[in-house]
């Protein structure tokens, strides 16, 4: 009744196995790679085992109570059937969710670029607040966070950030964040008390693993140079800092924050899967995307997804027409009720498209 689950647990079942090999085993990366896929399908696998379960035990009730049995034993099997019933529709609702939920469900990780738009310093200041708001979301969630390149400003803002996110329901949860955030307020340079607006740009990448994305060497230039900005003395004496460029797609990366030349091409590469699987993903789906609403905007001001007005404390997200009259705790990290609200919105879209 759910191919699409139904295929998610025999992949499942496919990577226990996998974790049975003596040849994988003896990789202990292939071994992390199949680990960190088969607990995104844990939750979903467990649960189409149950509908099955269900499923079958339903079937037995059902042909109990139409056989030629003694009448006490005949309410007994109808009375298991219409219980079994009410538990299988309890879960298949559940299951519908999660088909409507799509990927996005069983996939825990996600890259983060949040880079200030139009607004010179105050943008990079308000990028930096974006950033500081995500990470206390991730804190709120109990989610791992690590920043992979980041450039600051010169009045403590950040121009570019790209950040990792992982647990369970990340990227679910994230995946709407990706736009442009319009940021309406005085600066604090503002000598006369005009409000400005400022933006800045979020774009939500799935994090690909090396078994969604192959990247074949020979498609690789890989420049090392110093690395420059903060980070001391040697940082910038080592050749550390990582420029790869996927000569097929034209992709380029960027990584100098580490000290090892070898942990920032890491970072760098975990960067390119994830661009690479968005673009194949945006290639896939490109009829489709260009009819939904929760499409990724390139950061223009006029294609914002969201205003955050501090004047009246009021955050509003345009592609849903929510407004929510307590900024100060979004900045807080408190996106719940937003976050609640895009999720349903999708799946009302989904539905009406028959997805």
């Amino acid at each position: 009744m759910f191919p699409t689950l139904q295929a998610k647990l025999e992949r499942h079942d496919e990577l226990e196995r996998l974790l049975q090999d003596p040849e994988i085993l003896g990789d202990p990366q292939r071994v992390a790679q199949i680990q960190r896929e088969r607990g995104g399908l844990a939750k979903v696998a467990a649960k189409v085992r149950e509908f099955n379960r269900l499923d079958s035990e339903w079937a037995e009730a059902q042909a109990m109570a139409r056989e030629e049995i003694d009448a006490e034993a005949k309410a007994y099997a109808a009375a298991e059937a219409g219980e079994l019933h009410a538990q299988r529709q309890a879960l298949q609702a559940e299951l519908e969710d999660m088909v409507l939920a799509g990927d996005a469900l069983t996939r825990g990780g996600l890259i983060m670029e949040i880079r200030a738009g139009t607004g010179g310093d105050e943008a990079a200041l308000f990028a930096g607040e974006l950033c500081t708001m995500y990470q206390k979301l991730v804190e709120r969630r109990g989610w791992k966070w690590e920043v992979l390149e980041f450039s600051p400003s010169e009045l403590g803002g950040v121009r570019e950030v790209t950040i990792s996110i992982s647990g369970e329901g990340a990227y679910q949860n994230l995946q709407f964040e990706s736009g442009g955030h319009r940021v309406q307020r005085v600066p604090e340079t503002e000598t006369q008390g005009r409000v400005h607006t400022s933006t800045a740009t979020v774009a939500v990448l799935p994090e690909a693993t090396e078994v969604e994305i192959q990247i074949r060497d020979e498609d690789l230039q890989i420049d090392t140079r110093r690395g420059g900005g903060p980070g001391g003395q040697k940082v910038n004496k080592t050749e550390s800092a990582i420029r790869i460029t996927h000569v097929p797609s034209g992709l380029v990366v960027k990584c100098q924050d580490e000290k090892s030349q070898h942990k920032n091409k890491a970072r760098a590469m975990r960067v390119l899967r994830s661009r690479l699987l968005e673009r194949r993903t945006e290639e896939l789906h490109a009829a489709r995307a260009s009819q939904r609403k929760l499409q990724v905007g390139s950061g223009e001001r006029s294609e914002k997804i969201r205003t955050y007005n501090f004047p009246q404390n009021r955050l509003t997200d345009h592609r849903i027409g929510l407004s929510l009259y307590r900024l100060d705790q979004v900045m807080q990290g408190d996106l719940e009720e937003l976050i609640a609200a895009l999720i349903k919105f999708d799946r009302e879209e989904r539905l009406k498209e028959g997805l």
